[in-house]
């Protein structure tokens, strides 16, 4: 397997990992510059020459990924019969600086309703490294003339048609998927709303609407849901950023958006669900057979 259908893979599987590259070589190295390795929790795709080089990057991609670490690092490794390796000798006479960068578990939103404003926040969020999923019930608003506008998007987009009950896309959600509920039907947001509460795998979940919406929204949860208060209060409502008051598809958009990367920001650098610490050892003592460094020496009332 390639080391881009390794990433690939591990993106689909929603697996944090660490990508190895040999950055620099001086002298005689197992490897040249830019020979790449994928480290997952536990599997190892490609090689960077193997020997004490390849299991110590390993040994550290894996203590990276159980720390969640987010930085970059460059391991530098001695190759000679004079320094003490953990892994065994490797003497090819030359000096190797390896790069480890994170591969984290991206993000995923959820936009039910892809509607003026739906449409326009998906533009906005498929600028970024998302799992990007739109929803809607209505075949025509995810034609794919209208969502040609995301065709360079950097983020994956995953298109829902869900002509009866919109809600059932929640249970297929990635786990820690973050939720934005604006539909065409208050009913449906209802739906939606209640759904979500009742789903526990899922991110936060944002409502767009007025003030008065949401007081029959929360009447209805309490009351014929049946959540408490602690549950109903998982819902942010109403969405965007307090400051900006325009009511223009765009503009909600982009408030909406500004928002939820803040939201992201506090959240910290996890995007997804911490995997099980794998079994890793300490990089080689020695010398500096193998020394490590850095990389780098809400919103007014709206109704729909």
């Amino acid at each position: 397997m390639t080391w881009i259908a390794a990433v690939a893979r591990l993106r689909a599987r929603r697996e944090s990992g660490v990508l190895v590259t040999v950055a620099t070589v001086r002298g005689h190295a197992p490897r040249d510059a830019g020979a790449k390795l994928v480290v997952g929790r536990t599997g190892a795709w490609g090689s960077i020459g193997g020997g004490n080089v390849e299991a110590v990057a390993i040994d550290r991609a894996r203590e990276m990924i159980a720390a969640s670490k987010a930085e970059p690092e460059l391991i530098d490794f001695a190759l000679n019969d004079k320094v003490t390796n953990q892994h065994g000798v490797q003497c090819c006479g030359g000096t190797v600086s390896v790069l480890l960068e994170p591969l984290p578990v991206v993000r995923a939103v959820a936009i039910f309703g892809v509607g003026h404003v739906g449409l326009e926040l998906a533009r906005v969020l498929a600028r970024q490294d998302l799992d990007l999923h739109l929803v809607d019930n209505r075949s025509d608003m995810l034609t794919e003339e209208r969502l040609g506008v995301l065709a360079d998007a950097v983020a994956q987009v995953h298109v829902h048609h869900t002509p009866l009950l919109p809600e059932e896309v929640l249970d297929r959600l990635p786990p820690g998927t973050h939720i934005l509920i604006m539909t065409h039907d208050h009913a449906e947001d209802a739906a939606l709303c209640d759904a979500a509460l009742r789903t526990t795998h899922l991110g936060s979940i944002g409502l767009i609407g007025s003030a008065a919406k949401w007081v029959r929204f929360r009447k209805r949860l309490a009351t014929e849901g049946g959540h408490d208060e602690a549950t109903i209060g998982r819902i942010k409502t109403p969405i965007g950023l307090a400051d900006i008051t325009g009511k223009e598809p765009a503009t909600i958009a982009v408030s909406v958006a500004a928002d939820l990367l803040r939201t992201f920001e506090t959240e910290g650098d996890s995007a997804g669900p911490s995997p099980s610490p794998a079994p890793a050892s300490s990089p080689a003592s020695s010398p500096a057979p193998a020394k490590r460094r850095p990389a780098d020496e809400r919103s007014p009332d709206r109704s729909l």
